[in-house]
C-alpha cells in the first residue's frame, strides 16, 4: 500500500523570507509595497485552502474591516505572484482559478467534479515512477502538476 500523506502544515518558506521575495519582486516590477497586498501574502501563506479571488477577497475584509482592499487589487496581484511562480493555480473553467501559495512542499490534487472540493496528497511511489518514466523517455523534468478528477467520499454518500 502506498504511503500516502495529506498534511502539509509545515510551509518550506518561513514568511519574512516570502515577504523579502515579495518586496524584492514588487520593486522589479516598480510597484509599490503596500499593506494591501502584503494582507494577500499573508492570507495566502496562512490558508491551507484553494481560494479563488473572490474567496481571498472575502477572508481579507472579514479580518481587516477597516483596511480597504479592493478586488482588483486581489486579482492583479494573484497574477503578478502566479507570473513569478509565488502561487499556483488550478483551473475550474467557467468557474475560475483557484489560489495556492507555491512555497508549500510538493504535492498533487483530488479534485471533486461535484462540490470543487480540492485534497491534497504526497504519494512517493508516484514521485519515482514519474521519475523512472522521464528517465526512460530522456526527459528532463523541471516540474510536475498532477490532478485527478472525481467524486468525493461526501458527494457519492450524498447520491446514495
Amino acid at each position: 500500500m502506498p504511503n500516502i500523506t495529506t498534511d502539509f502544515k509545515d510551509k518550506t518558506l518561513e514568511y519574512s523570507e516570502l515577504l523579502e521575495n515579495f518586496k524584492a519582486l514588487l520593486k522589479k516590477n516598480k510597484l509599490k509595497f503596500t499593506i494591501q497586498r502584503e494582507v494577500i501574502l499573508e492570507t495566502l501563506y496562512n490558508s491551507d485552502e484553494h481560494l479563488t479571488p473572490e474567496a481571498l477577497h472575502q477572508l481579507i475584509q472579514k479580518k481587516y474591516p477597516k483596511l480597504k482592499t479592493g478586488i482588483a487589487t486581489v486579482y492583479r496581484t494573484l497574477s503578478l505572484l502566479e507570473d513569478s511562480n509565488v502561487v499556483t493555480s488550478l483551473s475550474f473553467g467557467a468557474q475560475g482559478k483557484k489560489y495556492e501559495l507555491g512555497a508549500k512542499e510538493h504535492h498533487d490534487h483530488l479534485i471533486c467534479t461535484e462540490c470543487g472540493k480540492i485534497t491534497e496528497f504526497v504519494d512517493e511511489e508516484i514521485e519515482k515512477r514519474q521519475h523512472v518514466i522521464t528517465d526512460e523517455l530522456g526527459f528532463k523534468m523541471v516540474d510536475h502538476s498532477m490532478q485527478i478528477y472525481g467524486i468525493c467520499s461526501q458527494c457519492q454518500k450524498n447520491k446514495s
